[in-house]
């Protein structure tokens, strides 16, 4: 019994070491007899004992190669210091195992020579601005040049630019002059509004003193207007009332039974009152003026 269960055991033994789970994210490149013969994707294979054999196992997930500061040599010869990350993927497990050596040796030494020739196509100002167009003509070089082993390179980033410190101390003192400058330009600027806004309002103060008066000046003139017009008025309704007067007095008189010439001289009376001395020129009838006429012949003649 024990003779027969010892095959079965290494039997088991062996099946189970041939039988094989790829995670998920990962690929293994399986070569038999030192060929290549496939790549094994997520789930469960079985491979050969003897003949088969897991070459590499491939992650799939996308990776980052943090790289230590490269010193590069800007167009205008300043020497400065500058670290990268790469962003990457393994998109054929095939050509990664068998396209290159080693791989991340490879990015990184191609990374170094790529962001020298970058840096020294640029000035060193134009280094200091312009790390977008820096990030997008590495990524399209890598992604070139390492697309033949089975890599996408997805994202290149300039972490730090470390200029020398000749150029540090220049930069901080750029910087300082440029905020004292954007400085005395905020209070001048302070101080042109606050003069503007001072003379608005001396203006608008002037508008109002002036409206006011002006609404003084209309309602004085009223107010005089008003009392002329009532002066007026009252001299005339005193007149009117006198000639009314006048007017009933020779009514009276001319119901007692008085001649024309006595009603001629009243109304020369009425008229003389009328004026109050204040007329310059008044309109006498004519027959009035007729019997006026005779009145200063016979004064002439008592005299």
């Amino acid at each position: 019994m024990g003779f027969v269960i010892v095959p079965i055991v290494i039997v088991l033994v062996i099946i189970s070491s041939c039988l094989k789970i790829v995670p998920q994210s990962q690929a293994y490149v399986i070569e038999r007899l030192g060929a290549y013969v496939g790549t094994w994707t997520v789930g469960i294979h079985f491979k050969l004992p003897i003949f088969d054999r897991i070459s590499k196992k491939v992650l799939l997930k996308e990776q980052t190669l943090d790289f230590a500061p490269q010193s590069v040599i800007t167009r205008d010869n300043v020497t400065m210091k500058i670290d990268s990350i790469i962003f990457f993927q393994i998109t054929d497990p095939k050509l990664y195992t068998y396209g290159v050596e080693n791989p991340i040796s490879a990015i990184e030494n191609l990374t170094a020579t790529t962001l020298r020739n970058v840096i020294g196509s640029l000035e060193l100002d134009q280094t200091l601005t312009s790390r977008d167009v820096i990030n997008t003509q590495m990524r399209e070089i890598l992604d070139t040049a390492t697309d033949p082993w089975g890599i996408k390179v997805k994202k290149v980033e300039i972490k730090n630019i470390i200029p020398p410190t000749a150029i540090q101390d220049a930069m901080e003192k750029q910087m300082k002059a440029e905020r004292e400058r954007r400085e005395a330009i905020l209070k001048a600027e302070g101080e042109k509004q606050s003069t503007i806004l001072v003379a608005e309002g001396k203006k608008s103060e002037a508008i109002l003193e002036a409206e006011a008066e002006k609404a003084a000046a209309i309602l004085r003139a009223e107010a005089k207007k008003e009392a002329t017009i009532r002066e007026a008025e009252g001299q005339a309704q005193a007149i009117l009332a006198v000639q009314n007067a006048n007017a009933e007095g020779i009514k009276l008189i001319k119901e007692a039974g008085a001649d024309d010439k006595v009603i001629q001289i009243k109304s020369l009376e009425a008229f003389t009152k009328a004026a109050n001395g204040q007329a310059t020129k008044i309109i006498i009838p004519s027959e009035i003026q007729g019997l006026a006429g005779t009145l200063a012949a016979l004064k002439e003649t008592v005299k």
